[in-house]
């Protein structure tokens, strides 16, 4: 074969690889977009809500000035909204109207005669949130929550003007409720920060010290071999497995309290320290020995010149590997399973020993239900979960540029 036709098959084999990547590519962003795209719409219904604006009459005989906490501000609210058909007559066409109505309705009318006692005794228009499958149907969805006679209802009320369209901020701003339309992720995504600054405050300093000591001051004997065999494995090892360390530990031995962001933090701490070390190592490794061998020569001692010039140059590295590790910690569910954090948690966490959740076990929780509602807001949970990913491992990239130097 002459020496033309051996370069036209390289090149025609190189041709065929780069074809073969860019068609590799191609079907992993398809895949990609697909999943994200079906979430994001399994999701929508979350982010908007329906609720009706009543009109309420704050009744002093159902609200005592002197003890306006003990109301009964949902009896108000459904009388308003029965205001609304007054051909309901019968008992049973009147539960079924406020069937409607969410478990929550009266929240609203309840903190704003609360905040102003001077209300009771007036009529007061406030927003009232309907239940998850009536706010369903005027999303357009089909439920089977919803009897014909309660969606006639609901069509009647959007023609009058009753009803309104807002942002969902109850997704942002309450717990997690055994009602789908009142149901929130501020407990958990409380429950997921406060459990990473504990992941953060043990892992960062114990990583980066354990890395400088083994790549700078530990003596290279069959121990340090060992040591760093045992990292490197560490670093493979199943996350349930650091779960059931946590519950045999943390929980049985030191009696920390079960399902707090305390051991939630103590157990991914353990999880994300041998990847901290090993990318800490790293970006130690990749400072030019030259920078230590110039400080050594002026004068400086070995101490002087790891601490000074050598960690200084390696931040880059440590910090975007820290960040990488942390992110992995935030979406870790196994684990977390393992020391209790999967329990039902209606209040927000106000500190490190408080019972709580975090944003990827509330999405296996939510993912479990069967109701239509849960499903979306499982979604709705994942993707602020991507979000928040995504913005970690932004946050990597910035810092690796902000902080690198070049030699």
């Amino acid at each position: 074969m002459s020496n033309n036709a051996l370069v036209k098959k390289r090149y025609a084999a190189e041709r065929r690889f780069k074809a073969y990547g860019l068609a590799a590519i191609g079907v992993t962003t398809a895949f990609l977009l697909f999943l994200i795209l079906d979430i994001a719409i399994k999701a929508m219904p979350t982010f908007f809500v329906h609720e009706a604006t009543l009109t309420v009459n704050v009744d002093p005989a159902l609200i005592d000035a002197a003890n306006p906490v003990a109301g009964d501000y949902l009896g108000l609210t459904k009388k308003a909204l029965a205001a609304q058909f007054p051909d309901v007559t019968s008992r049973g066409d009147r539960k079924a109207l406020n069937g409607i109505l969410s478990a929550g309705a009266a929240d609203g009318l309840q903190q704003r005669v609360l905040a102003d006692p001077s209300l009771i005794g007036k009529d007061v228009t406030v927003p009232v949130a309907l239940n998850s499958g009536a706010d369903l149907y005027l999303k357009g969805y089909a439920t089977a929550q919803l009897s014909d006679r309660q969606k006639a209802w609901l069509d009647a009320l959007l023609e009058k003007g009753v009803i309104s369209k807002g942002f969902a901020w109850n997704f942002l701003l309450n717990g997690d409720s055994r009602e789908p339309e009142l149901a929130g992720i501020k407990g958990a995504l409380i429950g997921s920060v406060l459990t990473i600054i504990v992941t953060l405050a043990l892992a960062l300093p114990l990583g980066v010290a354990a890395a400088l000591y083994l790549e700078e001051f530990a003596p290279k004997n069959w121990l340090t071999d060992v040591i760093e065999i045992n990292i490197n494995n560490l670093a493979a090892v199943p996350s349930i497995i650091f779960g059931l360390l946590g519950l045999a530990v943390f929980l049985n031995i030191f009696g920390v309290p079960r399902s707090t962001p305390l051991v939630g933090g103590l157990v991914l701490a353990l999880l994300v320290l041998p990847t901290i070390i090993i990318a800490s190592r790293a970006a130690l490794k990749s400072v030019p020995p030259s920078i230590k061998e110039a400080a050594l020569g002026v004068g400086a001692s070995h101490q002087q010149a790891v601490f000074h010039h050598v960690l200084p140059l390696a931040i880059p590295g440590i910090l975007t590997g820290t960040i990488l590790g942390v992110a992995r910690a935030l979406g870790e569910t196994a684990p977390l399973l393992m020391i209790g954090m999967i329990a039902f948690i209606v209040d927000v966490p106000k500190g490190f020993t408080d019972a709580a959740t975090v944003l990827p076990v509330q999405v296996f929780l939510w993912s479990d239900l069967p109701e239509q509602a849960f499903q979306s807001r499982t979604a709705a949970t994942i993707i602020l979960l991507l979000l928040v990913l995504f913005a970690f491992n932004a946050l990597a990239i910035y810092l690796r540029k902000r902080f690198e130097r070049r030699w």
